[in-house]
C-alpha cells in the first residue's frame, strides 16, 4: 500500500504522484524537492523529514519517480538516470509555480543515490538555493564494484538480456535490487538487505526489482565529477561507516564544491535514517537549509 498522494504533475506526460507539505503561515515560502534513493518510495521514511522541514517554515514537495511506487509509467519497476532527471526538473518546476512557494529560494535535498540525481540537478541549475545530500552515493561506479568482481560479473548476462528485450520491446528482464551477498541482484553488500527492508513501516510494500539494463547505467556514472560546477551552497552529510559506497568520495566532493560542506557523522549506509542519528542529522540540515533559504532574516522581519 502507498499513502494516497496529495497532488501530481506531470513529467514527459506521465503523472508522478507527489505529496505537498506546507508550513503555518502564509507565503510565500521557501521550499525544497525531496530526491530518494534507488527504487525507494515515498512511503519509505520521507515522512519524517516532510514533518521537519515543513515544522521550520519551508513547503515540502515529496514524490515517486515514474514507473515507481504510486506514480505512472510501464513497464513497473523501470529506472532510467535520464528518466529520473528529468522528473526532478519537472518536480522544480511544479513547485515554482506553486503561489505558496518563493520560487528564489527552492532548495533540492538527496539521500543515498538520490545524491547522484541532486549533484547532476545542481550543476544544471545555477538559481537552487541550497544542496542537501545524506549518505551519499555520488559515484555509482564505484558503488557498482563496493560488492566485488563476481557480483557485477552476475549481472552480466541479465543486463545484455534486458537491453535486447528493450530494443525489441518485449517484456523486460528483471533482477533484485537488493539481495545477500553471493547473490544476483544490483546490490549485494553485507546488511544492505535488511537496511532496505528496515526503511519499510507497518504494512508498507517493497518491489525489490529493477530492470536489469539499469546496471549499465550505474557502472558509468560518477556524478561527483560535477562538483565544481555546483554554484548552490552544498551540504553532504557523510556517513563515515559508510556500506554501499567509499565516504572518502563524498568529502571529496564536498571540498571540490565552490561553496561546499561536509558534516560526518558515526553511521553506516541506513543509520541516519533511524534514532538516534536522525535527530541530529536532520537538526543539522535544518540548520543549513533556514539559513540558505532565509529563513531566520525573513522570520524576525516578520516580528519587527
Amino acid at each position: 500500500m502507498h499513502p494516497t498522494p496529495t497532488t501530481s504533475f506531470l513529467s514527459q506526460g506521465q503523472r508522478c504522484a507527489a505529496w505537498i507539505t506546507c508550513p503555518d503561515g502564509e507565503g510565500p515560502h521557501p521550499a525544497v524537492v525531496l530526491v530518494h534513493g534507488f527504487g525507494a518510495t515515498h512511503d519509505m521514511r520521507l515522512e519524517q523529514y516532510e514533518r521537519a522541514f515543513a515544522d521550520a517554515g519551508m513547503v515540502v514537495l515529496s514524490f515517486d519517480f515514474r514507473h515507481l511506487g504510486a506514480s505512472d509509467g510501464m513497464p513497473r519497476q523501470l529506472v532510467s538516470i535520464p528518466r529520473q532527471l528529468a522528473d526532478i526538473d519537472a518536480a522544480l518546476a511544479f513547485l515554482a509555480g506553486d503561489p505558496r512557494v518563493d520560487p528564489a529560494r527552492i532548495a533540492l535535498w538527496g539521500t543515498s543515490m538520490g545524491a547522484t540525481h541532486v549533484l547532476l540537478t545542481a550543476a544544471k541549475h545555477p538559481g537552487l538555493a541550497a544542496a542537501v545530500v545524506q549518505c551519499p552515493v555520488m559515484n555509482t561506479m564505484n558503488a557498482a564494484f563496493s560488492s566485488g568482481l563476481g557480483a557485477v560479473a552476475r549481472l552480466a548476462g541479465p543486463i545484455a538480456v534486458d537491453l535486447i528485450r528493450a530494443v525489441l520491446r518485449l517484456p523486460r528482464r528483471y533482477v533484485p535490487l537488493v539481495d545477500d551477498p553471493g547473490r544476483t541482484a544490483i546490490v549485494t553488500v553485507p546488511g544492505a538487505k535488511d537496511g532496505w527492508y528496515g526503511m519499510l513501516p507497518p504494512g508498507a510494500s517493497f518491489d525489490n526489482r529493477v530492470t536489469a539494463s539499469v546496471g549499465f547505467e550505474l557502472v558509468r556514472l560518477n556524478a561527483s565529477r560535477r562538483a565544481a560546477s555546483i554554484q548552490a551552497p552544498l551540504l553532504v552529510c557523510v556517513s563515515d561507516r559508510e556500506t554501499l559506497t567509499d565516504p572518502r568520495i563524498a568529502a571529496r566532493t564536498a571540498r571540490s564544491a565552490p561553496r561546499g560542506t561536509a558534516l560526518h557523522y558515526p553511521a553506516d549506509h541506513f543509520e541516519v535514517y533511524h534514532p538516534p542519528l536522525l535527530d541530529d542529522i536532520i537538526r543539522d540540515q535544518v540548520a543549513f537549509l533556514t539559513r540558505h533559504l532565509r529563513l531566520t532574516a525573513l522570520s524576525e522581519a516578520g516580528r519587527d
